[in-house]
């Protein structure tokens, strides 16, 4: 019996390789895309330290979301494709349409080629960010009901790039979607193990943290989610009767500040305790250094907002369960250990 084909896009990406290893691992044939057939290796090392043994059911393409080519090759035969490519935030960006143009562009490539392919359904990956922005004097948990306010005008390009890339998503699928199925995954900030010392920036903060680069942290809170789970959220979301049509916010239901982090890697690595920050930057001063510093801005126009979110959603429909927050704050440390990227003081 033939194995169901997934597309996977941006497979070099930390979500996306997480995706592909339980695809794989489930009996499913995937075609991933790259920008760039010199990422394949590090795709194939990232497996292979995840424990995949057997590759022979991947096939890597180049198809660029920039660019119309070979979309319409990636697409054919697939039953279901699942997008998680997305230009990654721009510190500094000439102007916010650098960011929101290849975000909305490039969802409208892949759900275009999608449907002209006869794909089932896809799954985007979308972000938190599309969901909490804009939003003043919250006092409850943040849903997928939620979206984030493209009016607000201190709203960051890369939280309006990924609304308005979700918005475009499901434009498409209303209006020339032509019964292509579409679910939304909005995950909030990603921890877990990552799988290569040459592809580990998804999680520079915890680094930071354990190399002592970071003496004092803003005030912002976050809610955090496993990298697995987020993977097992997006198979459930493209099998699943009742996803179709639906967005789901991949959070833990937690709530942790940088300092809870921190001391979270103190209590489970000792040897790093002297390393890891033990104060708060005082919100005024982060928003006065952001004025002369654009790489801040988005940190600033997060330091002390609300950010209480649900899971209720992925628990009741989809019997989605993540694991706790700390275990993957834990996993995300112990993996860069393992791999070198930190070494101990």
């Amino acid at each position: 019996m033939q194995k169901q084909l997934v597309v996977v896009t941006g497979g070099s990406g930390f979500i996306a390789i997480h995706i592909i290893r339980q695809l794989l691992q489930q009996g499913y044939a995937v075609r991933t895309t790259v920008r760039s057939l010199a990422k394949a290796p590090v795709i194939k090392e990232m497996l292979t330290n995840g424990g995949i043994t057997d590759l022979s059911a991947l096939e890597i393409v180049v198809a660029d979301l920039a660019h119309d080519e070979h979309w319409s090759e990636a697409m054919a035969g697939a039953t279901y494709a699942i997008d998680v490519a997305s230009p990654t935030p721009k510190l500094n960006f000439k102007n916010k349409a650098e960011m929101i143009r290849p975000a909305v562009d490039g969802v409208r490539r892949v759900l275009t080629a999608s449907r002209d392919a006869g794909v089932k359904r896809v799954v985007l990956t979308s972000a938190y960010g599309a969901i909490f922005a804009g939003h003043k004097n919250r006092t409850t948990p943040y849903t997928e009901a939620d979206w984030s306010d493209l009016n607000w005008k201190a709203i960051h390009p890369y939280q309006e790039s990924k609304t308005r890339a979700e918005l475009a998503a499901w434009d498409f699928i209303n209006h020339e979607g032509r019964g292509l199925e579409l679910t939304t995954v909005n995950p909030v900030a990603v921890m877990g193990p990552v799988l290569s010392a040459k592809y580990s920036h998804s999680n520079i903060q915890i680094q930071q943290f354990l190399e002592g680069q970071v003496k004092a942290v803003p005030n912002v809170d976050s809610g955090y989610v496993d990298v697995r789970d987020v993977a097992s959220l997006h198979l459930l979301a493209m099998t699943a009767p009742q996803a179709n049509g639906e967005r789901f916010l991949a959070t833990t239901g937690e709530t942790l500040s940088m300092l809870d982090v921190a001391n979270v890697l103190r209590q489970a690595f000792p040897a790093f305790a002297s390393q890891l920050p033990t104060k708060t930057i005082p919100n005024a001063a982060v928003k006065l250094a952001a004025k002369a510093r654009p790489e801040l801005r988005m940190v600033a126009s997060l330091v002390g907002t609300y950010a209480e979110t649900s899971n209720h959603k992925a628990q009741t429909l989809l019997d989605w369960h993540p694991r706790p927050a700390a275990e993957s704050i834990i996993a995300t440390a112990q993996s860069m250990i393992d791999l070198g990227i930190v070494t101990k003081p």
